[in-house]
């Protein structure tokens, strides 16, 4: 497994200080973050899952702990919108240049507009995926946010 991807890439760039942490991915685990969480042996909060979904039919990218399902009105309200719906996951990989499992905030083909849970902002760091299955990099949630030019709103149900 490459240790360097295009979120990494992207993150080096930006100047941001991470560490990258590699486990060994299930593919038939019913809940690719929790699992990740397990892998790592970290709490589910700290391990953030990112997921592609459409704000009035505009892509997002939004990263909650993997313990947590995201709110379709509450995801919708933190960009100004009015409806939202999870992306299919062939448009997410399409869309992200990432394998469903491996989607990163970072170093996507176009970044779309994020969003982060506020919750994950109480922790020093957090663990969000690297751009593969299996990889993960460990970042403070302030760093994304601001790589990102995230919104940080409440999002989850």
């Amino acid at each position: 497994m490459s240790r360097v991807t295009r979120a990494t890439k992207a993150l080096e760039q930006a100047g941001v200080a991470f560490t990258v942490h590699s486990y060994e991915y299930d593919p038939h685990a019913e809940q690719v973050g929790m699992q990740a969480a397990d892998a790592l042996g970290e709490p589910p909060a700290r391990v953030l899952k990112t997921l592609m979904a459409l704000v009035d039919g505009k892509p997002v990218c939004v990263i909650v702990p993997s313990d947590r399902e995201v709110s379709m009105k509450k995801l919708a309200a933190a960009f100004g919108g009015k409806s939202a719906q999870m992306m299919k996951p062939p448009d997410a990989e399409r869309l992200s240049g990432h394998k469903v499992g491996g989607i990163s905030p970072f170093g996507q083909m176009r970044r779309p507009r994020a969003a982060i849970e506020e919750q994950a902002m109480a922790h020093d760091l957090v663990y969000i995926n690297g751009g593969q299955r299996g990889l993960q990099v460990r970042l403070s949630p302030r760093d994304a946010a601001k790589v990102l030019e995230a919104v940080v709103a409440p999002v989850v149900a």
